[in-house]
């Protein structure tokens, strides 16, 4: 990452929960240990496979408190901020940055409708609280308050909104997006999205579940997309893109923390009232990951 800013491979790292309540600090340092070294370019604890929804803010400080502790410093950490209060929100980026994050992705979660100027000043005001780059986050399949064009183009102009993750199954929105902000904003795709689709028009890389379970498979389909080899790229996206579809019937903590239960990783299962894989979930996301490996 070359003058500091972010681009690559970044895994939503799951949050690994006890039934008690507390966070299991060894699965996710393991994990945390697992996809460095695999090669990822950093770290995103408390995205949606982080279940940020369904943590209070002592399990949040403490995913990221044990985060930046196993990632020391190899790897820039990119903590998640989500509140439907403005002041929440603002104060959540605060204590993050003084625990030591590289940046902050931010999430707005909203119960009333909001208006346009009500959504930019939220965000401006996150951004404006911390001296860290800003990833700005939309899923319009989830957010009852999303990003317009018109807003992401406002947004551009706050000094440290740097990037955007978009969460949509809208390439093309992506693409008029880098026709409006390209050079002021980045572009980093979700699992919703085809990575190597979004390397070729212009993104930066993805913050996705799926490289908790595939970070080799991902970094190298990232590398491919630099060197513009889109053939290989192609081929490569082409096998991962059977977990894609196997998550789209599934919860998304649920198939992650599954997945990495198979791999050893005892992350335990996903924040009730979510369920876990059933036996046949559990085929398919095991299935899934031996076809996206080459294996069998």
């Amino acid at each position: 990452m070359a003058d500091g800013a972010f681009c690559g491979v970044f895994p939503y790292l799951v949050s690994p929960v006890a039934d008690d309540g507390r966070v299991m600090d060894e699965p996710l340092t393991r994990l945390v240990d697992h996809v460095i070294a695999a090669g990822v370019h950093g770290l995103t604890p408390l995205g949606s496979t982080g279940e940020f929804a369904y943590l209070d803010w002592a399990q949040k400080r403490r995913v990221v408190e044990v985060t930046l502790a196993a990632a020391a410093g190899r790897v820039p950490v990119i903590a998640g901020v989500a509140a439907t209060t403005t002041a929440e929100a603002c104060r959540q980026a605060r204590d993050f940055a003084a625990l030591g994050v590289s940046g902050i992705v931010a999430v707005l979660e909203a119960y009333f409708p909001l208006s346009e100027d009500a959504i930019v000043d939220y965000f401006t005001a996150v951004a404006r609280s911390v001296d860290l780059p800003i990833v700005i986050y939309t899923n319009p399949n989830f957010q009852r308050a999303d990003l317009t064009l018109a807003a992401i183009s406002r947004l551009a102009e706050v000094d440290n909104i740097r990037y955007i993750k978009d969460a949509s199954v809208n390439t093309g929105r992506l693409l008029s997006l880098l026709g409006r902000v390209g050079g002021r904003i980045d572009v980093f795709a979700a699992s919703s999205h085809i990575p190597a689709a979004v390397m070729l028009i212009g993104g930066v890389g993805w913050m996705a579940g799926p490289a908790c379970l595939l970070p080799a498979e991902s970094v190298r389909l990232y590398e491919l997309c630099r060197a513009g080899d889109w053939e290989g790229a192609m081929a490569l996206q082409r096998r991962l893109w059977r977990i894609n579809e196997v998550f789209a019937k599934y919860s998304l903590a649920a198939c992650v923390k599954g997945g990495l239960e198979l791999m050893g990783i005892p992350v335990g299962a996903p924040l009730p009232p979510q369920r876990p894989l059933d036996a046949v979930g559990r085929a398919e996301v095991e299935a899934a990951l031996a076809a996206a490996r080459g294996e069998g």
